[in-house]
């Protein structure tokens, strides 16, 4: 793959990506990340950038040498450890529709967004949760990148570095539609490091002129083929 930024590596699935992305099988040229602390993974190819101003990173993405080919978003947070949806909608909402905007003046190719799903629901509409992530989504497909690709997962499981509300309950969850049956279990929620790998291999693809379609939705079902059935190391 060509040069990639990510965002969001320190959380759940961006922690996978940055670890996927820096597996020696990976042929990544350079990794770029911006986060308020120093991710876990580390790696010769890697530079990462500290920046606890989170408003400072649209600047830092437009500083970055070389320009990332290939820029992956899985930022997010939730209202609790936001405190509010005020601030909740400030990262997920306001900081990677900005991310976006840069990406596309700095000439990044690519844009992978981790989205949710069920955010379009005829239910959802007044949820702010589904707002947030449909205004990013809006926002990537309006700035018309050559390539766009838009994840949406169901309930993301794994453990957090820092646990949220519920979490574990989820976890759980999960674990016991497992019982039932992997396709259950699969439709219901997929594990960050699948989500991960499926972001990976659709940029991959994307890189090498494969991809489908121009604005890219992978929902639960092409999520676990790329990121598990079809993954290669």
């Amino acid at each position: 793959m060509s040069t990639t930024a990510i965002f969001g590596c320190t959380g759940l699935v961006g922690s996978h990506v940055l670890s996927t992305l820096l597996s020696p099988t990976n042929s990544a040229q350079t990794i770029q990340t911006i986060s308020r602390r120093t991710p876990k993974s580390t790696g010769v190819n890697l530079q990462a950038v500290v920046e606890a101003d989170t408003t400072q990173w649209a600047n830092k993405l437009a500083s970055l040498a070389p320009t990332p080919q290939t820029v992956i978003s899985a930022l997010g947070t939730t209202r609790a450890a936001a405190g509010g949806i005020a601030n909740q909608w400030k990262i997920d909402h306001d900081l990677n529709v900005e991310i976006a905007e840069q990406a596309k003046k700095s000439g990044v190719r690519t844009f992978v967004f981790v989205s949710s799903a069920g955010i379009r629901g005829f239910f959802s509409g007044p949820i702010p949760y589904s707002q947030m992530k449909r205004g990013v989504e809006d926002k990537i497909k309006e700035l018309n990148f050559p390539q766009a690709i838009i994840l949406r997962p169901g309930l993301i499981i794994g453990e957090r570095e820092v646990p949220h509300q519920g979490g574990a309950l989820m976890n759980g969850f999960a674990g016991a539609l497992g019982y039932i049956g992997q396709g259950v279990k699969d439709a219901v929620g997929q594990d960050a490091e699948v989500i991960a790998r499926a972001a990976v291999h659709a940029a991959r693809l994307a890189d090498e002129g494969k991809a489908p379609e121009k604005y890219w939705i992978l929902e639960a079902k092409d999520i676990v083929r790329l990121g598990r059935t079809e993954w290669k190391e």
